[in-house]
């Protein structure tokens, strides 16, 4: 399966169409739940691309490309996508806990099926290099510098977190409930993996320069 011309600017109209979906449309549209289709139709066009990729020869600009770099280009692909849905879609959070707030039971469920997708997508990746070598020394070093990355992202993030909620007046933080604080512990992970992912491909893209 290859794609010319016309079926790539197909895919990245439909890829538009998506992240308006997720980040800038409406909860609803005529009754329809726009994340969630909208996060359907991001998975089905990733996969469709990531499968033409895969049936494609591996060139000569390919292979000076390791497998680490193109994993971690897909990674920062995705927690920016999943990271800017859960920006935009925090305030269903301030409605109550999860049991009884429908709005937040989607969102996470489309976080959810972005994460599976994310999976199943790096698996068709990796088939890709069968045979070649995975890793070396610099890819561990490379992971090492941006793991601290991503733990000094992460640091920040919750610190940052803490004293907001130490050093705010009571009346400021009545959006602050359990459920709230909770998702935005999830956020500060995010945060620290959209870091570190984004560390190691431009780490990956400097080496190579």
């Amino acid at each position: 399966m290859t794609l010319q011309r016309g079926g790539w600017l197909v895919l990245l109209v439909g890829a538009m169409l998506a992240f308006w979906a997720l980040l800038a449309g409406p909860d609803t549209l005529a009754g329809v739940d726009l994340g969630k289709w909208g996060t359907a139709l991001l998975v089905a066009l990733a996969w469709i691309s990531m499968y033409a990729v895969s049936r494609v020869p591996v060139g000569e600009a390919e292979r000076g490309v390791s497998p680490g770099e193109w994993k971690a280009w897909v990674g920062v692909a995705f927690m920016v996508v999943a990271t800017g849905y859960f920006l935009a879609k925090s305030h269903v959070f301030a409605d109550g806990p999860a049991w009884d707030n429908p709005d937040a039971q989607a969102v996470g469920r489309n976080l959810v099926l972005l994460l599976v997708a994310w999976s199943v997508l790096t698996g068709v990746l990796g088939s890709r290099w069968k045979g070649r070598v995975q890793e070396d020394e610099r890819d561990r070093r490379i992971e090492q510098q941006a793991a601290s990355w991503g733990r000094g992202a992460l640091t920040f993030c919750v610190v940052g977190l803490a004293v907001m909620l130490a050093f705010s007046p009571a009346d400021r933080l009545a959006w602050a409930t359990h459920f709230m604080i909770a998702n935005l512990l999830v956020f500060a992970l995010m945060w620290g993996w959209l870091c570190e992912y984004a560390a190691t491909a431009v780490m990956y893209w400097r080496d190579r320069r």
